[in-house]
């Protein structure tokens, strides 16, 4: 027999605790506890009863309850949608699924990885994604051999190697075959003087799960080069589906919070942070 999802709710005073209790039972799963997010207009004093366990904070509930899904019965003025993101964010990074009324978020789920990496992250475009992994692949590379996977919305149908520090030629010929000559990959190559290898990406959820991708096999190719550490680096606010030992993330100068969206505790990789590279950053 299939198993019941164990869920965690999170509910507000604006409603009328008789309301959410019905809510609460209509659910498909099983409500294990209530996160009170705040809201006292319908509250008459004290500790409304749910008939659940209650919690006042998300990240509490979570540090003390296990769950498969966050369900959110909230609405505004209690919840805004910036803060719903926050909400998202902090069950995405525990690997829980985040559901509303009418959407659901799901963490990127990232393909298993032995060899060890980092990725670079960042919360959209040009905030400088490309520049750092391209630094820090430049310094690593003094005493180690390095290794970029590069995904873009241009990158190749097939993973491809290119050699580090590529020539103007090498570049010319690309672009007069009707590649994209400018991709990141290239970019890597050319000017941290590493080894890359290009990949694509087709669309990006909320989450940062790409639609579609050539990430995987890119990566299993730079594992096959033998290198001491593979850079996984993001394109706009997407990620790299393969799983890396730590993450980088990236931010535009002085960021709104709202920028940050369910971005914001991405580069805890589903939670789960794990020491395997071979130099301290």
């Amino acid at each position: 027999m299939k198993r019941v999802l164990r869920a965690l709710a999170l509910v507000d005073g604006e409603h009328y605790p008789d309301v959410v209790v019905e809510a609460l039972a209509a659910l498909r799963y099983e409500v294990v506890g209530a996160v009170l997010l705040g809201g006292t207009e319908k509250l008459r004093g004290g500790v409304p009863d749910y008939g659940v366990p209650l919690w006042r904070k998300l990240a509490d509930a979570l540090a003390e309850v296990d769950v498969d899904v966050v369900v959110d019965l909230s609405d505004e003025p209690v919840v805004d949608p910036r803060r719903r993101f926050r909400l998202a964010s902090r069950a995405l990074s525990h690997g829980i699924p985040y559901v509303g009324a009418d959407f659901r978020l799901d963490p990127v789920q990232f393909a298993p990885y032995s060899q060890p990496a980092l990725a670079v992250i960042g919360t959209g475009k040009r905030v400088g994604k490309t520049a750092v992994a391209g630094h820090i692949a430049r310094l690593l590379s003094r005493s180690r051999e390095i290794v970029v996977v590069a995904m873009g919305r241009g990158g190749p149908a097939e993973p491809i190697v290119m050699p580090a520090s590529p020539s103007l030629a090498d570049l010319l010929a690309l672009s007069r075959s009707g590649a994209h000559a400018a991709s990141d990959y290239l970019e890597d190559a050319a000017l941290a003087g590493v080894v890359t290898v290009g990949a694509r990406r087709c669309g990006g959820g909320l989450a940062g799960q790409p639609f579609a991708s050539n990430v995987e096999e890119a990566a299993q190719l730079a594992a096959s080069l033998g290198p001491d550490l593979v850079l996984l680096e993001a394109s706009g606010a997407t990620l790299p589906p393969v799983e890396a030992g730590a993450s980088r993330l990236q931010s535009a100068p002085n960021p709104d919070v709202q920028a940050f969206s369910v971005a914001s505790t991405r580069s805890g990789v589903n939670g789960r942070w794990r020491s395997r590279l071979p130099v301290s950053l």
